[in-house]
């Protein structure tokens, strides 16, 4: 009898507990969104925006959409936290992002109120959104929703060396107090900043553990009841050569919605120089560098990198790092415009369709639609018009300038 009483661990089945309560919070969430066709409501808008949404008569969560920026006021989020139900709260986010210390700023709002945060892969928080994340006093959230990358300045006119400097110091020591006040390990810091602005490392579930951006694991591998968007550069199982998109039934039998087979390619990296790594990791060991413009025989297709032979040797490199010959093909030293993406095809023609500026969607090698301005352009001119586009409000404050090598086949509206 005293074997069978040990048995019984009061902490053990109180974890247990806990984890089955976020389980069905999530599930509850994600059915929702099915059922109401939320993304349509709930994709991020350009400006913050705060809502409570209702997951039945005795239930909800605050649900926080958008962009941050450092002007936003947050007395909305305090007041949606209140019709909620106050203490206790979870909050759930759909933000591609913004300022870092608006996100911060939320996130000790968040610690102060005794929220809780919850994050299904079926919507998105990443880069900024991350730091707001994980001010939850507890935090859970499924793998790949969760996306980190290295900070960087939306303009640079006008500021000095020393300006920029003094700016990233205060920056990261600014995050770095954050990381940890909240729990976090700061050396999450460090893997963000292995990643460029134009591309995003989604944290595994041993990651979030690791770091301690969750404090619950869920007990087993959640399976979304709706669609999981992914900007073109996030992690998707990679599509099967040639086949057509499941999710494009208007166009099944399109050749244009067809992904070919990546067998060859140049390098072409925006700094010009990149290495071919041991393995999928950019922290992997070094191999051999390589020059914009070097042939590379593509030897594999993985989630995102490929496997290739290159200057006799055979290793890794990533998908935004390579300009496929079987995919689109511009100017090698022009870049695109990128003004935003979606996860269907209906949603970006309609995009395209309804916008005053020369836009066409183009596949992505994730199966995601990318919106672009149609004519590409060198880096400088890029950049001064981007610049002009935002000052003018005719783009969104994310959006960015790009090589574009996961970019496989126009695919609507060319005027």
């Amino acid at each position: 009898m005293e074997g069978r009483r040990s048995v019984f661990n009061p902490v053990m089945w109180a974890s247990i507990y806990c984890a089955l309560e976020w389980e069905f919070r999530l599930k509850s969430i994600r059915f929702m969104f099915a059922l109401l066709g939320a993304f349509s409501v709930a994709n991020p808008s350009w400006a913050l925006s705060i809502s409570v949404e209702q997951i039945d008569a005795s239930n909800s969560f605050v649900l926080v959409s958008g962009v941050f920026e450092a002007a936003a006021d947050l007395t909305p989020f305090i007041q949606a936290v209140q019709r909620a139900g106050g203490r206790g709260v979870t909050v759930v986010f759909n933000s591609p992002g913004g300022n870092p210390s608006k996100a911060i700023e939320l996130g000790r709002l968040i610690r102060s109120l005794g929220l809780s945060t919850l994050q299904p892969r079926s919507l998105e928080c990443v880069s900024a959104c991350a730091l707001a994340f994980m001010g939850g006093v507890s935090r859970v959230a499924e793998t790949g929703s969760i996306g980190v990358h290295k900070s960087s300045f939306s303009d640079v006119s006008g500021i000095s060396v020393d300006d920029a400097v003094s700016y990233i110091q205060q920056q990261t020591a600014e995050t770095i107090a954050y990381l940890t006040e909240m729990g976090i390990d700061p050396g999450l810091l460090q893997l963000s900043l292995r990643y460029e602005r134009d591309d995003m490392r989604y944290l595994s579930k041993s990651e979030m553990a690791q770091y301690r951006v969750i404090t619950t694991e869920l007990s087993a591998p959640q399976t979304s009841m709706s669609v999981e968007p992914r900007a073109p550069s996030a992690p998707n199982p990679p599509p099967t050569a040639g086949a057509a998109l499941p999710d494009n039934r208007l166009a099944a039998d399109d050749t244009r919605f067809t992904i070919p087979q990546a067998t060859s390619g140049v390098l072409r990296v925006p700094k010009g120089r990149e290495f071919l790594r041991a393995a999928e990791d950019q922290s992997a060991a070094k191999l051999v560098a390589l020059n914009n413009g070097e042939p590379v025989e593509i030897v594999g297709v993985g989630e995102r990198w490929y496997r290739v032979n290159v200057k006799g040797r055979t290793g890794y490199l990533h998908h935004n790092w390579v300009r496929v010959d079987q995919f689109l093909q511009k100017p090698f030293g022009d870049r695109f415009i990128q003004v935003k993406s979606f996860d269907n095809f209906e949603e970006a023609q309609s995009y395209v369709k309804s916008s005053q500026l020369p836009l066409v969607a183009f596949l992505a090698a994730n199966k995601w639609y990318a919106i672009a301005l149609e004519d590409t352009l060198p880096v400088e001119k890029a950049t001064k018009l981007l610049k002009g586009l935002k000052e003018r409000s005719l783009v969104p404050d994310d959006a960015f300038v790009t090589v574009g090598n996961t970019y496989v086949n126009e695919v609507c509206c060319k005027r």
